[in-house]
């Protein structure tokens, strides 16, 4: 087991270079079974979960060829693609489910054990298994496992009653090689549905309407391999921007896209965080005005990220003033509270709302990470508590930010990687 070590820390102050989006290159690499030829994927991110991706596309038959010093996977599926996802690869990771749509078009049939991921509440893949339906294939869901048949797919309505963006993910890639049209409609609209959209497309298929709430797709015949460069991860763009405004820092962030992280520079300009888009990247500065309190509401993109609420509520722990964060996400996403509370935090929970007095002085504790962005919160508080902070379940955060210490130690904070 490994653990951080994280210690009170000066502003954060420096360059960061943000990494390719973990949630936009595990469907990229899924979408890569659709293909008859090889398909190249530049900046990928050295993560947990990427490796765990590669690992599934090698078991069901694909050729991968990792370079993470180039940042560059190649993935070059057979002609004969096996349609069972082994159970323990794909309950190490939610985003296994997103292999099912591609196997469905590609061999007639797929079958998954239900997927696993962090505990920040319900995911169920009925929405995955309502769009498959939709375009003709006959799906059972059991009590570990889904698995879905048909003998070709073929165009059809869905209207998703939330707008998942692994559905709308999963069911576009299926519908990419259906015979007809396929509608989505309220569609997820996230900057990485629009990533992967455009990696289809250069495979050849036929998507309008990606990034709005209507999708349509014209089935094609075959797709072909093809090059991809993967988008900045705007949750680690805020991540660092709150790194650098929870301390009083001045950082440069490099690689980012401003237009993907609006809801979240709205809410850090409304706590009293200096913001520039500049032609090397993005400065953001805590160290202009004393921090206030804001009030902030989860929602589908592009409301503010639930992705980004627990590292959003340590700025709110230290600021002055009344804040209330609303979560409409996910039902069980304020496991951290307890650990913040824990570092000195004054945070009150009603049903799917937190109360936060801002202002308390923190202190070093142990502490786990309860989910993957919750590490990251965690980590932040640190950099701010009286002390030494101990940050267990590690493996959770490694899940989704790379070199995450190196970056944050490069800007001045005080954070080790022990094995314990």
């Amino acid at each position: 087991m490994a653990k951080y070590l994280v210690e009170k820390s000066g502003p954060l102050r420096g360059e960061v270079e943000i990494s390719g989006a973990k949630n936009s290159v595990l469907p990229i690499l899924a979408a890569t079974l659709l293909a008859d030829g090889p398909c190249e994927i530049r900046d990928v991110p050295a993560l947990r979960d990427v490796d765990v991706m590669c690992k599934l596309l090698r078991q069901l038959g694909c050729k991968v060829s990792e370079d993470f010093r180039k940042k560059i996977v190649t993935v070059e599926p057979p002609a004969a693609l096996q349609n069972e996802a082994a159970e323990e690869l794909a309950i190490r990771m939610r985003a296994s489910i997103l292999a099912m749509g591609p196997l469905l078009a590609k061999t007639g049939r797929a079958k998954f054990p239900l997927p696993g991921g962090c505990a920040i509440g319900a995911r169920p893949v009925d929405l995955h298994c309502k769009g498959f339906e939709a375009m003709g294939a006959t799906v059972e869901l059991g009590d570990d496992y889904v698995e879905a048949r048909a003998r070709k797919l073929v165009g059809g309505k869905v209207y998703l009653d939330f707008p998942s963006v692994g559905a709308t993910e999963n069911i576009m890639m299926a519908a990419a090689l259906a015979d007809g049209i396929s509608t989505i409609e309220n569609a997820a609209e996230e900057p990485e549905i629009i990533d992967l959209a455009n990696f289809l497309n250069k495979m050849g298929a036929k998507i309008k309407g990606a990034g709005t709430a209507t999708i349509r797709i014209e089935g094609v015949p075959t797709l072909h391999g093809c090059g991809h460069t993967v988008i900045p991860d705007r949750i680690e763009t805020g991540t660092f921007m709150l790194a650098a405004a929870i301390t009083g820092g001045d950082v440069l962030i490099r690689n980012v896209i401003p237009d993907h992280v609006r809801a979240v520079i709205a809410k850090l300009l409304e706590c009293g965080v200096s913001i520039e888009d500049t032609d090397e990247g993005m400065r953001v500065r805590g160290d202009v005005k004393p921090l206030v309190a804001t009030n902030i509401k989860t929602m589908p993109y592009p409301g503010f990220p639930t992705d980004l609420q627990s590292p959003f509520m340590t700025l709110l722990a230290v600021a002055k003033g009344h804040s209330v964060v609303t979560e409409t996400v996910f039902e069980d996403r304020f496991k951290h509270i307890g650990e913040l509370n824990r570092m000195g935090a004054e945070i009150r929970i009603n049903d799917r709302k937190a109360s936060v007095e801002g202002g308390q002085p923190l202190h070093g504790a142990k502490v786990m990470a309860t989910d993957l962005r919750a590490g990251a919160a965690l980590v932040l508080a640190g950099f701010m508590a009286e002390g030494v902070t101990e940050v267990g379940a590690i493996h959770l955060v490694e899940r989704g930010y790379e070199d995450f210490v190196e970056k944050l130690t490069a800007l001045g904070g005080k954070i080790r990687r022990v094995e314990e």
